[in-house]
């Protein structure tokens, strides 16, 4: 060849070659250069004088093998993608710092893990909030008008749960459960969660105003200790247990369309940041006569 010889060819392709595997085939009549042809990435060679069934043998030996090669490459692209996408669900299913737990086990597989998740928090605030008259709505709208509706709705909780720093817990039928002050932490809880309260109104006003509906929600707010753990093993949920579960529950279910009502717990960790009316005692279900306030507004959208 005028301007390159069949070595400075070979380098030039390992150059350009993308599957990690090229099949080369070196021929020559001089014993010296097949350990040259070897590192230009030679897969093997033939000395002249040559038998052509010989050559044709060969390569198709090395095209066997690239074949094989590719077939590797592919299924193991493949595992990766479905790795990432299971990685990616269970992220969407578990908070954060809990798949990292998981993901630490000796033996954790994306599918089944064997430790029991399970903490204590002693400082939490847990948020419901319900859709008033939703289920009559149900009885009036397709499936898919349903479906679409709630998922538009719970998808700007979810934003706002997010943006406040609230672990959503589940949805059950038109309710939203989240809570502040888990997996993680935090001093502010009760600030997140009533910050998150009323993002929450503000967006069912402005969802109604944009799709010429009537929707309002109660919200309940509670704080105290809770237990947080996972439960499933094929199906997981991240949950959350305790008096504090029901007692905020009992605050949405007993409260008014459209007003966050709220605990003495969760006020006395309100501070100044918000402004509240003593509701005086209630009676709630199951727990007897309870003092309660309703959240009137916020000195700062912080």
């Amino acid at each position: 060849m005028p301007v390159m010889d069949g070595f400075q060819v070979m380098e030039s392709l390992r150059e350009i070659e993308t599957s990690g595997y090229l099949p080369v085939l070196v021929i020559t009549a001089q014993p010296e250069e097949k350990l040259r042809a070897l590192k230009s990435g030679a897969r093997d060679f033939i000395s002249k004088p040559f038998n052509l069934a010989e050559v044709l043998v060969r390569v198709q030996n090395l095209l066997e093998v690239r074949l094989l090669n590719l077939q590797t490459n592919n299924l193991f692209e493949q595992i990766v993608a479905e790795q990432k996408v299971s990685e990616r669900l269970l992220n969407n299913v578990l908070p954060e710092v809990i798949v990292k737990r998981l993901k630490n086990q000796p033996e954790f597989k994306a599918d089944n893990f064997s430790e029991v998740i399970a903490d204590t928090f002693p400082e939490v605030t847990v948020l419901f909030a319900d859709i008033v008259g939703f289920t009559k709505f149900t009885e009036t709208v397709s499936a898919r008008v349903l479906v679409d509706v709630l998922n538009e709705i719970f998808t700007k909780f979810d934003n706002i749960t997010d943006h406040r720093g609230l672990e959503k817990i589940k949805t059950i039928g038109d309710s939203y459960m989240a809570a502040a002050g888990l997996p993680i932490p935090k001093s502010n809880h009760a600030e997140q969660a009533a910050h998150a309260a009323f993002d929450m109104l503000e967006v069912m006003e402005k969802f109604n105003k944009e799709n010429d509906y009537h929707f309002e929600i109660r919200v309940g707010l509670n704080s105290g200790s809770v237990v947080a753990g996972v439960i499933g093993v094929r199906k997981f949920l991240y949950d959350i247990w305790g008096d504090v579960v029901n007692t905020a529950s009992r605050m949405e279910s007993q409260g008014v369309p459209g007003r966050i009502q709220i605990t003495d717990s969760t006020q006395l960790r309100l501070g100044k940041s918000f402004i509240s009316e003593n509701m005086g005692p209630k009676d709630i279900v199951g727990k007897g006569a309870m003092n309660t306030w309703f959240l009137l507004n916020r000195t700062s959208n912080l």
